[in-house]
C-alpha cells in the first residue's frame, strides 16, 4: 500500500523555470541549449549553492567559468523564476491524494527560491512536508537522501511513490526500493501516478 507519495518542484509540480531560462538564454547566445542546462546543474552543485555551501554568486561564478555568457545574475534570475508557472493541475492531484489519507511532499533539489515561490504561490499549504535539498545538505544526486526522508516520514521504501523529470533521480529511486514514475507531461503522469494507487 502507498502511504507516502514525493514530488519533485520543478518540472513536476510547477513548469521548470530553471531549464527553461536556460534554454532562452543558449538560444539568444548561440550556445548548445542542451549543454548549458548540463553546465548549470553541475555548476549548482559544485559551487554548492544547491545544498545550501555556496550562495548565488558563487553558482553564477561557476556557471560563468564553464560557459560563459553576456547576461547579468539579475536578469537571468528574474527569467527563472517567472519560468516557474504552478500547474493547477498537479496541485489538485496533490490535494485528491492528500484527501484520500496519503501524506504527500516535496523533494526537490531547490534553494531558497523555492521560498519565494511560496511566497508568490502558495504552495507549501498543499503538501504536508516540504524536504528542500537548501535546508537538507543533501541532493537527489546521494541516493541516502530518499533513505532519510523517508525515516522523516516513517514511510518504507516500498510503501513511497516518487515522482520526478530527471530519469537518473527516478532510477536512483527505484534502486532504493521506492515505487517511482518518471514525469515527462502533466496529463500522462497524472494519470500514471492514480494508476499506481489504484493498483494498490
Amino acid at each position: 500500500m502507498i502511504r507516502c507519495v514525493l514530488f519533485d518542484f520543478g518540472g513536476v509540480i510547477a513548469e521548470e523555470g530553471f531549464r527553461r531560462a536556460l534554454e532562452a538564454a543558449a538560444r539568444r547566445h548561440g550556445l548548445d541549449p542542451e549543454e548549458l542546462p548540463r553546465q548549470a546543474m553541475d555548476a549548482v552543485y559544485e559551487s554548492g549553492f544547491v545544498v545550501g555551501r555556496g550562495g548565488e554568486a558563487d553558482f553564477w561564478r561557476v556557471l560563468q567559468e564553464k560557459m560563459p555568457f553576456p547576461e547579468t545574475f539579475e536578469a537571468f534570475r528574474d527569467e527563472v523564476m517567472r519560468g516557474f508557472v504552478v500547474r493547477p493541475e498537479m496541485l489538485e492531484l496533490v490535494d485528491e491524494l492528500s484527501a484520500s489519507g496519503k501524506t504527500v511532499a516535496i523533494l526537490s533539489d531547490q534553494t531558497h527560491w523555492l521560498d519565494e515561490l511560496d511566497r508568490r504561490d502558495g504552495i507549501y499549504r498543499h503538501f504536508d512536508r516540504v524536504f528542500n535539498s537548501y535546508y537538507l545538505g543533501k541532493g537527489k544526486r546521494d541516493i541516502s537522501l530518499f533513505r532519510d526522508v523517508l525515516e522523516e516520514l516513517g514511510c518504507r521504501p516500498s510503501e513511497a511513490m516518487f515522482v520526478d523529470d530527471s530519469e537518473d533521480h527516478v532510477m536512483r529511486a527505484r534502486s532504493e526500493g521506492l515505487h517511482a514514475i518518471h514525469c515527462e507531461r502533466p496529463a500522462s503522469c497524472i494519470a500514471a501516478v492514480r494508476n499506481a494507487v489504484k493498483g494498490e
